[in-house]
C-alpha cells in the first residue's frame, strides 16, 4: 500500500507540474498568481488521500466536499495532460520541419493552444459523465451439457466495481439495481469493489437491494477498495445487502451449477485456487467469482465461466492501453484453452473521477442453457 501511494504522488505531481509548465501562459505575469495556481495543485494532488482520512475522522460533508472538488479536478487535469502532450508533440515536430524545411509552421505552445487544450479538457469531462451514467446491459449465451435435466436455462447477472462511497450513491446504485432486476436473473453475482468507502452510513441501501430477490441468490467476493475502505465493514455492509460472501469457498446451488470465489489478493490472503476449484469438479457448470481477470494456467479446464472486473477497461482513454500491459484481459469474453471462459466486466460505476470516456459503465446478462 505504501508504494502505491508513493507511485500515486510521484506520477500524479509530476504530472501537475508538466500541465503547469504548458498552460502558465495563461496565467497573469505577476508571481502572486503563479503561487496560488501552485499551491492549489499541490492541494488537489493531496486530495483523493485527504477525503479518505477526513471520511475516516467522521468529517462526512467535508469528505464529500473534498472528493467532489478532487476527483473532479483529477479528471479535468488528465485530460489537460493529454492535450498538452499532444500539442507539445505537435509543436516539437513543427519546429523540426521549420528547421529542415525553413517553413513557418506554428509552434503550438501559446496561450491560444492553451485555451483551446483547457477547453478540450472540458467537453470531454462533460461527455464523460453523461458516460458513466449510462450503463448498458451486455448478453451472453453459454451453450453447456453441465446443466441437470429438467434445467434448461441458468440466468446470470452480473455487476462489478460499483464503488459506492463519496460519489456513488444511492440514485446511481438504483439505476444500477433497476436495470438488473428488469432482466429477471436467476442469479445475481458482484465481482468486487462494490463499495468504496464508509459503510456505516449505508441508510436506504439494505432495503434497495432488498428488492432484488433472485431466486437461486445473490453471491459476492471481495474487491481490492473493500480492502482499502475496511475488510470487516465492507463484509458487514455486502451481507447487509443480501449477499452472500464467498472467500475460497464452493457453493452447489440447488444442483443445478456451482459458485466458487476467491478474496481479492489486498486482502493478505494468498489461496490456493486449483485446490479451491478442484472442489467443485462434480459435473456441474462451474461459475468461478475472480476479482482481478488474471486467470491462472493451473485453472484452466476446472472453471466454465470466469467473471471478473477491476479493470474498468480503462475508464478514462487512452488509460486501457496502459492498464493493458497489466491485465491484457481487461474488456468482454475471452475464450482460453480446455474450454474456460473469461468474461472481464468493464464495471457499472466510477472509481476516481465521476466520469467514463470510451469505455460505458455496463451490466453483464449470461444466459447459461443446456445443449
Amino acid at each position: 500500500m505504501v508504494r502505491l501511494l508513493i507511485a500515486f504522488f510521484s506520477i500524479y505531481s509530476l504530472l501537475h507540474v508538466f500541465v503547469y509548465l504548458r498552460l502558465k501562459v495563461l496565467l497573469p505575469v505577476k508571481w502572486p498568481f503563479h503561487l496560488v495556481m501552485i499551491l492549489f495543485m499541490a492541494l488537489m494532488v493531496f486530495a483523493p488521500v485527504g477525503t479518505r482520512l477526513l471520511e475516516r475522522s467522521d468529517q462526512y460533508v467535508l469528505a464529500r466536499a473534498g472528493a467532489i472538488a478532487g476527483y473532479n479536478w483529477l479528471g479535468f487535469v488528465y485530460y489537460c495532460f493529454w492535450g498538452c502532450l499532444l500539442t507539445g508533440v505537435v509543436g516539437v515536430l513543427c519546429k523540426l520541419v521549420n528547421l529542415i524545411a525553413g517553413s513557418s509552421l506554428p509552434s503550438f505552445s501559446g496561450p491560444a493552444t492553451a485555451g483551446c487544450v483547457l477547453a478540450a479538457a472540458l467537453v470531454i469531462n462533460a461527455y464523460g459523465y453523461f458516460e458513466a451514467r449510462s450503463v448498458r446491459v451486455e448478453k451472453f449465451v453459454i451453450k453447456t451439457a453441465k446443466l441437470p435435466s429438467g434445467t434448461d436455462r441458468v440466468r446470470i447477472a452480473q455487476i462489478s466495481d460499483v464503488h459506492m462511497g463519496l460519489l456513488v450513491r444511492q440514485d446511481r446504485v438504483s439505476d444500477i439495481l433497476q436495470k438488473v432486476e428488469a432482466e429477471d436473473p436467476d442469479i445475481v453475482v458482484s465481482t468486487g469493489d462494490l463499495v468504496d468507502g464508509d459503510m456505516t452510513r449505508i441508510d436506504a441501501l439494505p432495503v434497495l437491494f432488498g428488492k432484488l430477490l433472485p431466486r437461486l441468490g445473490k453471491f459476492a467476493i471481495t474487491g481490492n477498495h473493500e480492502v482499502y475502505s475496511g475488510l470487516t465493514t465492507s463484509i458487514q455492509a455486502e451481507r447487509a445487502f443480501g449477499f452472500t460472501m464467498l472467500g475460497g469457498e464452493v457453493r452447489t446451488v440447488a444442483n443445478i451449477l456451482n459458485i466458487v470465489g476467491v478474496d481479492d489478493p489486498a486482502t493478505g490472503l494468498k489461496e490456493d485456487e486449483k485446490a479451491i476449484l478442484g472442489k467443485a469438479q462434480n459435473g456441474l457448470f462451474t461459475l468461478f467469482l475472480k476479482h482481478r481477470p488474471d486467470p491462472e494456467q493451473e485453472s484452466l479446464g476446472l472453471f466454465d465461466l470466469q467473471l471478473s472486473g477491476h479493470t474498468h477497461y480503462g475508464q478514462l482513454f487512452p488509460f486501457r492501453f496502459i492498464s493493458k500491459l497489466v491485465y491484457p484481459f481487461q474488456n468482454g469474453p475471452y475464450y482460453l484453452a480446455k474450454g474456460s471462459i473469461l468474461y472481464t466486466s468493464r464495471g457499472a460505476g466510477t472509481w476516481g473521477p465521476p466520469i467514463r470516456v470510451l469505455a460505458p459503465p455496463e451490466i453483464a446478462i449470461f444466459d447459461i442453457v443446456r445443449e
